[in-house]
């Protein structure tokens, strides 16, 4: 029995399309938090039970029978809880009931003195996994291209991206990324340990995205570098709390550290094909004015 945990959100149901594509969907197992939130096209022919990294006994439940699991990190950091609680007590139920093998998604800042909170969160994780006993996988993703517009939506419709000086990244899709984590949950493809980073093919910083979005809308659209003490200021303006603001800061700085430019030729490799480009993902995105 193959578990995908955050089966809802954005990653996690991408997971389980790619699965169901490899594997017969009756050995699938979703744990969700709210299943009845599930969109009933992920849940065809597949087990559904709820599991929150908050209840244990439900972890115990949803996880019953399985023998590979993948771990979707969780983003409680955001909200100010602690991810590693949640962890922990997912790493330590997946080892009482045996699990074969847990596949935990990573990010590339996985660095205990990262400038990016999650980073730091990812690392931590990581060490209990090497802890733990059990066999993983920790898969580095690529910072998710769904970033660029989500942090940048104001950006993009004003015709400047404006934000403390940052440097090079090599975004990837969450399509891609999930095609790979799930060639790996099924045992398609075979790691052990910590992934080399899952990278796009191209790194690029704000000035080369304004000028990839230029072309792509029609619209002259500029970049704009700030000091992060107006950075933040305009960001308590917007009523953003402590806990998001370290994140967006820490990105920046951790942009500029390089923590996010390494491009790697594993996640071709894995995929059989190049990444998505980002011009591509754009075009698909913003409309040409």
């Amino acid at each position: 029995m193959f578990i995908v945990t955050g089966a809802s959100g954005k990653l996690g149901s991408l997971i389980v399309e790619a699965l169901k594509r490899l594997v017969p969907a009756h050995q699938i197992s979703l744990s969700v938090r709210n299943p009845e939130k599930l969109p009933e096209r992920l849940a065809a022919g597949v087990r559904v039970r709820r599991g929150d990294y908050n209840d244990t006994d439900s972890l115990r439940h949803a996880w019953a029978g399985a023998k590979r699991l993948l771990l979707v990190s969780s983003n409680a950091r955001a909200s100010g809880d602690n991810p590693l609680d949640q962890h922990e007590k997912a790493i330590s139920v997946a080892k009482e009931i045996g699990i074969e093998r847990v596949f935990y998604t990573s990010q590339v800042s996985s660095n205990p003195l990262s400038h990016f909170p999650p980073g730091r969160d990812h690392a931590a994780t990581e060490a209990m996994l090497a802890d733990s006993g059990l066999a993983w996988t920790s898969m580095r993703h690529g910072f998710y291209a769904d970033s660029i517009l989500s942090m940048h939506e104001h950006g993009f419709a004003t015709g400047t991206l404006t934000g403390p000086e940052d440097g090079k990244v090599a975004w990837v899709t969450h399509e891609d990324l999930a095609e790979a984590d799930a060639r790996l949950l099924s045992g398609h493809e075979t790691i052990e340990g910590i992934t080399p980073p899952l990278t796009g093919n191209h790194a690029l910083d704000l000035a080369d995205l304004a000028q990839m979005a230029s072309a792509v809308t029609g619209r002259t659209i500029e970049r704009q570098i700030i000091g992060e003490d107006m950075m933040l200021e305009s960001l308590h303006r917007a009523g953003l709390s402590g806990n998001v603001l370290e994140i967006i800061i820490g990105y920046y700085r951790a942009a500029k550290a390089g923590e996010f430019k390494t491009v790697d030729p594993t996640l071709s490799r894995i995929l059989g094909r190049d990444p998505r480009q980002i011009p591509d993902f754009l075009s698909e995105k913003m409309p040409r004015t």
